[in-house]
Formats: structure tokens, C-alpha cells, sequence
């Protein structure tokens, strides 16, 4: 499971014209998921992303997490995220998973993202969407449940 997780002062989604979500100062989270992801992926990814400590301190420094500060989440499915470009010109999607898969755990992180006690607005899934955000300093980080059993040093 791969999340970008970008720090917003605001965010919002819409389809067709009409927004069906938007928060205030939180976390854009744009969501991707491989054909291998289990439950833990997702566990994983969605306490990394509630916990980051990106939010400022009263000295400015990145010490407060979205928990800490009560960030709004905006929830927002990505396939693309699992693009190959290694060959050609044409992004592969071949790892991502297949939608009744992504969808079912799409759904099953939004709900754990909302166990965490934060307001959590989504997109629609597999939805042409337009996503409007305006992003907080701006602090982008990609998350890799995969990172999970890499060393964090090389040899």
C-alpha cells in the first residue's frame, strides 16, 4: 500500500461539479494499493500517516502529529501511485490492484482512518475526480507499507 500524504491548509474533491469532500487544515492522503496488500499494509500506512509528526510546534519545529493537532483528513483513492515507468512511455498499472480489490480496501482504510477519532471526507471511488488543494508549506511524503521490512541503513 503506498500513500502520499500532503500537509493542506485546505483541501477538497469534486465529481461532475459537485464536491463530495473537503476539509479544512489537515491531510490530503491519496491512496494506492497493490494486488498483494493485506490487512497490515493498511494498518500499517494509516497509523504512519495519523502519527507523522509534520505539524509545527510553538517553536516551529515538526513535533505535533495529525492526532496531536486534530488535522481533517481528505481521503482520496490512486491507483496510480502503483505506476511502473521503467520501459516506455506509457505508465504500467499492472501491480495496482484490481478495483473490486482496491475498492474493498479503499473502504477498509477509510474506516480505520476514522477509528483514529479524526473527521475523515473521502472521494469517489474509481469517480473522475477533480482534487483542489492547497498544500501547507508545502510537506509531501510518500509512504511505502513495503518500507516496513526494508533496514532503515544500507550496507
Amino acid at each position: 500500500m503506498r500513500a502520499l500524504v500532503q500537509r493542506v491548509s485546505q483541501a477538497s474533491v469534486s465529481v461532475e461539479g459537485e464536491t463530495v469532500g473537503a476539509i479544512g487544515a489537515g491531510l490530503l492522503v491519496l491512496i494506492g494499493f497493490s494486488a498483494e496488500d493485506t490487512d497490515e499494509d493498511t494498518s500499517f500506512i494509516v497509523g504512519k500517516a495519523v502519527n507523522l509528526r509534520i505539524f509545527a510546534d510553538d517553536e516551529g519545529r515538526f513535533n505535533r502529529s495529525a492526532l496531536d493537532v486534530g488535522a481533517e483528513l481528505l481521503l482520496v483513492s490512486q491507483f496510480t501511485l502503483y505506476a511502473d515507468t521503467r520501459r516506455g512511455r506509457r505508465p504500467s498499472f499492472s501491480s495496482a490492484a484490481p478495483p473490486e480489490q482496491a475498492e474493498a480496501a479503499f473502504d477498509r482504510a477509510v474506516e480505520l482512518f476514522r477509528q483514529s477519532g479524526l473527521r475523515a471526507e473521502t472521494g469517489v471511488f474509481q469517480a473522475h475526480m477533480m482534487v483542489h488543494s492547497t498544500n501547507d508549506g508545502p510537506v509531501t511524503i510518500m509512504l511505502d507499507s513495503a518500507d516496513r521490512s526494508r533496514p532503515r541503513r544500507g550496507p
